[in-house]
């Protein structure tokens, strides 16, 4: 049985990762921080009691700012792969916790690959690398693309990203940068952008809400679908070396198109709900985020199936049966199953 250890595994792409991994037999150790409320709703459909022999997902406390802590989990557990999905994230809020974003965002990546090589380099190390990191940078872009960050978010994943290719190259790891554009689902946090919109929609249809404030409604991105990007994910530390991957669905939409969208999917007209707030912008925008994951394609055979209008309607659909005390049936995508059948 192959074992994982992943960080950020309560987070949108680390409950989909742990559901996959599990689907695929592997023993999962996730890594969450102490907290004085519990934050694992996430993945609390995964879990087992721990007295169960047949429980194969453990969780340990931990953080990335904690290289000692780091270093004896991995000696504990011995994984055959490690994914690194923890970071803070929100890229708005990086402005405003520039030092804590470079902390857990950049060092902590190093923090984890240092703690591989002294327990054992033969450890397959997936980093999350981010579309951030491009910026300015003219689209489309994919891996021959110069980074331009424009947030400390984007410059702490840049840091990342040198890091894990320099450990690749100077001690011979397997060790993988999935650069991922953005990717949603209605397990996508409610201070990020789309579910914030798709979530307004849901109570504005019924009747829970009467505005929509939003910022740059100007910025396009490269939106895709959260449990297929997972996939390429665990795709790469199945390749016989380790590399560099773009993972994008090469669509260009405004955030304005993913307004009209869900707004569409209700019958109502997005210009009647939605104002602008400046209190949303960044002090450096970046305009235009839309990758070409060619490389993907041919190397992983990764390709996604789920485009933006379906993204918007799956999301919307989640939250109007949230707020009928429903569980929407959500699907996973036709990557997703190919992967699991495997």
């Amino acid at each position: 049985m192959k074992k994982a250890f992943v960080t950020g595994i309560t987070g949108q792409d680390g409950s989909y990762l742990a559901e996959l991994l599990l689907a695929k037999g592997y023993e999962v150790h996730g890594l969450i921080r102490r907290a004085s409320t519990f934050n694992t709703q996430r993945i609390d459909h995964l879990y087992r009691d721990p007295h169960d022999p047949e429980n194969r997902l453990f969780l340990h406390y931990g953080d990335l700012t904690d290289g000692s802590r780091l270093a004896t989990l991995l000696a504990t557990i011995q994984p055959d792969e490690v994914y690194n999905l923890a970071a803070q994230s929100h890229v708005r809020v990086s402005f405003d916790e520039p030092e804590y974003t470079g902390d857990a965002t950049g060092l902590g990546t190093i923090r984890l690959l240092e703690a591989i090589r002294q327990v054992n380099p033969q450890i397959r190390f997936y980093q999350a690398s981010s579309s951030e990191m491009f910026g300015a940078a003219k689209p489309p872009q994919d891996e021959n693309t110069e980074f331009y960050p424009r947030s400390p978010y984007g410059v702490a994943k840049v840091y990342s990203y040198w890091i894990t290719k320099n450990y690749r190259e100077a001690y011979g790891m397997h060790a993988s940068n999935g650069i991922l554009f953005n990717h949603e689902s209605p397990r996508r946090g409610e201070t990020f952008v789309t579910r914030k919109i798709t979530r307004a929609v849901a109570r504005i249809a019924m009747g829970q809400q009467k505005e929509l404030f939003l910022g740059n409604l100007d910025a396009r991105r490269d939106w895709g679908y959260a449990p297929e990007y997972v996939v390429a994910m665990w795709q790469m530390l199945q390749q016989p070396n380790g590399d560099d991957f773009v993972v994008a669905t090469n669509t260009d939409l405004s955030v304005k198109d993913f307004v009209e969208l869900s707004f569409k999917h209700v019958n109502l007209n997005w210009e009647d709900y939605v104002r602008f707030d400046e209190r949303y912008l960044r002090p450096t925008e970046v305009d235009t985020l839309v990758g070409d994951f060619t490389k993907a394609k041919n190397a992983l055979s990764w390709e996604p199936s789920v485009g933006p209008e379906q993204l918007a309607a799956i999301m919307v659909e989640h939250d109007l049966a949230a707020i009928n005390g429903h569980v929407a049936d959500v699907p996973r995508g036709s990557v997703w199953q190919k992967a699991v059948s495997k």
